[in-house]
């Protein structure tokens, strides 16, 4: 009987196989071929040459199979949790919840500070609920539909939405991104959240600055005022537009600060939408059951109201659902065997001075979240790589995690089959390529932090201020 072949660690030149191949794959598909909806087959091409360098170097198909259901089990939360976003629009659509925001939206917010608003008002959400996709489900989706009426292109309209969900992902103590960084680099949560201000804070401004201008094109004498009326009386006559249908947005608001679990507070917003539906709109339990797995369908006989609120249901998720599970078994793929520890420690050269250690983590995380489709890898592999390199240096644990959310936490809704990437584009509906432009903070955010590794601006080092944990702190504890 034939033995196995021994199992060693991937070499770079298969390891440098494996990435081209995804990289020119990709090009082909979105460039030369403009299938953008071949991505999947992309991806399982992308496996398909993964695992075989693998079985080359040892690797079983057990082992294979092993690293993709590791990465399946990844996706496994996120992805219900999308399916039930696509259950949540359907019902608080019929409920009012979503025309109510859309009408009062349009009645009192001016379209050349709406871009602003979006942003501001997206960051505060996040802020309190510490979730982007909470905000982007819920707030995200009725200013995709304000938006809309005053004319706002849907690309702009998203990048604002998702500069601001993503402060609060990064700075809110409640979201499991700031916890992993702050867990991974060995840092104090609160000492962490404070290190952030100082690229996050300057990063955040600079982008509502950026959305406060790029919304001067859109003043009052350009937008068609009778359009808005003939939306506005649209949905006056057809939904039920009232204060009320405030309570699901404020519940989920109460219920995310509260610490429930995302998958759990998609669920109750989802019955509490249906219950609004039957009790204001008359809809019965059938029709609501059909919305939730079909979506709904406006029938105002007005085009631009049908069109805004069509949509939703748990099978119109299924493709990006579907786009997730591939992309995250790709990535646990290459995680369980150790071509990604061997692309990052093929770098580790460039980290000699501070601001090359800065400049190789933000560039790694990205990598990590353009090869692994996770922004939590990107967060843990890089991180747990250099942590040894920010002790070496004397540098604040808080400096690691920092650095760690300017680049992993930040450029993952960039990814079009990352988590984050695919989770907009199914709720909000607009091509990750499309609002990649208008995504400011996640382009500010690692901008800064590099400048910071470069001018050793607010680099804090052991007894420059005042910290609740060190790195020997760290190691005290663990001896």
């Amino acid at each position: 009987m034939k033995e196995a072949k021994a199992k060693r660690k991937p070499g770079m030149i298969g390891v440098s196989i494996v990435f081209i191949f995804l990289i020119v794959a990709m090009s082909v598909q979105i460039f030369v071929l403009h299938a953008d909806w071949a991505t999947h087959i992309t991806l399982i091409f992308a496996t398909v040459v993964a695992a075989a360098v693998a079985m080359y170097y040892g690797y079983t198909w057990d082992d294979i199979q092993e690293g993709i259901l590791y990465g399946s089990n990844l996706a496994m939360l996120p992805m219900l949790i999308l399916m039930m976003v696509g259950v949540l629009i359907a019902t608080w659509i019929p409920a009012g919840v979503i025309p109510s925001l859309i009408f009062y939206g349009l009645k009192f917010i001016s379209p050349s500070m709406f871009l602003f608003s979006v942003a501001l008002v997206c960051s505060i959400a996040s802020l309190a609920t510490g979730s982007s996709w909470t905000t982007g489900a819920t707030f995200g989706v009725a200013f995709m539909g304000i938006g809309f009426g005053l004319g706002i292109p849907a690309a702009m309209t998203a990048g604002a939405v998702i500069s601001g969900s993503i402060f609060g992902d990064k700075m809110s103590p409640l979201s499991d991104s700031t916890n992993l960084a702050a867990g991974v680099a060995e840092a104090d949560l609160f000492d962490h959240i404070r290190s952030m201000m100082y690229t996050t804070g300057p990063a955040l401004v600079i982008s509502l600055i950026l959305y406060l201008i790029l919304g001067m094109r859109f003043s009052g004498a350009e937008i068609d005022i009778s359009a808005i009326n003939v939306i506005l009386e649209g949905l006056k006559a057809n939904y039920y537009i009232s204060p009320v249908t405030i309570i699901p947005p404020a519940i989920v608001v109460y219920l995310a600060v509260k610490k429930y679990g995302g998958l759990m507070v998609m669920v109750i917003a989802s019955l509490i939408g249906a219950a609004f539906a039957m009790i204001f709109q008359g809809y019965s339990l059938a029709s609501v059951m059909d919305f939730m797995n079909y979506g709904f369908v406006s029938d105002t006989g007005v085009a631009e109201i049908d069109a805004l609120l069509s949509r939703g249901g748990l099978q119109s998720m299924m493709w990006t659902v579907s786009l997730g599970f591939i992309a995250l078994s790709y990535g646990g793929l290459l995680e369980k065997t150790h071509m990604l520890e061997v692309l990052l420690g093929s770098i580790k050269g460039m980290v000699k001075t501070t601001g090359g250690l800065v400049m190789t983590h933000v560039m790694s995380s990205i990598f990590v979240n353009i090869f692994s489709a996770s922004q939590y890898m990107a967060i843990i592999i890089p991180g747990r790589m250099l942590v040894p390199v920010y002790k070496e240096k004397k540098l604040l644990p808080q400096v690691c995690s920092r650095v760690a959310e300017d680049s992993g936490t930040v450029t993952s809704p960039l990814v079009p089959w990352g988590l984050c990437g695919v989770f907009f584009t199914g709720a909000l509906g607009v091509a990750t390529m499309e609002y990649f432009p208008y995504v400011f903070l996640a382009f500010l955010a690692p901008i800064i932090t590099i400048i910071y590794g470069y001018t050793n601006k607010f680099m804090f080092v052991e007894g420059s201020i005042k910290s609740v944990r060190t790195y020997s702190d760290s190691d005290k504890l663990s001896s």
